[in-house]
């Protein structure tokens, strides 16, 4: 009897160690549409829901950076702080902190978007 619960318990833990709980392993990039990425579809939800908004807008934006408006965005976007941040490139720093890196698939959006020009669509 206690064998078999050894066995069971072994069972379990094998099951759920193979489980994968991160998007990027889920969902690889390679089925990542970037095809329509637009400001309004793609990047500003992103912002929202990685909570670069939350802290970066206000009269009092964390490290006196907005991003509560699309001229805001496109001014670090320009500079290469948004992109540098999103995705942890050395020399910038790394956002968001605290939180979770941006999936792989959002962030090759958001340079879709960037490289189409980054227009307020």
């Amino acid at each position: 009897m206690n064998k078999l619960k050894l066995v069971f318990i072994i069972c379990i833990a094998a099951v759920t160690g193979c489980y994968y709980d991160k998007e990027d392993l889920l969902y690889p990039a390679g089925n990542c549409d970037t095809s329509s990425s637009s400001y309004s579809s793609v990047v500003q939800p992103a912002l929202q829901t990685y909570g670069c908004i939350g802290c970066h807008s206000g009269s009092a934006p964390s490290g006196n950076i907005s991003l509560s408006t699309y001229e805001n965005v496109r001014t670090y976007v320009q500079n290469g702080k948004l992109y540098g941040s999103i995705t942890h490139t050395s020399g910038f720093v790394a956002m968001p902190q605290g939180g979770n890196k941006m999936s792989t698939c959002d962030v090759n959006k958001i340079k879709a978007w960037i490289d189409a020009g980054a227009l307020n669509d």
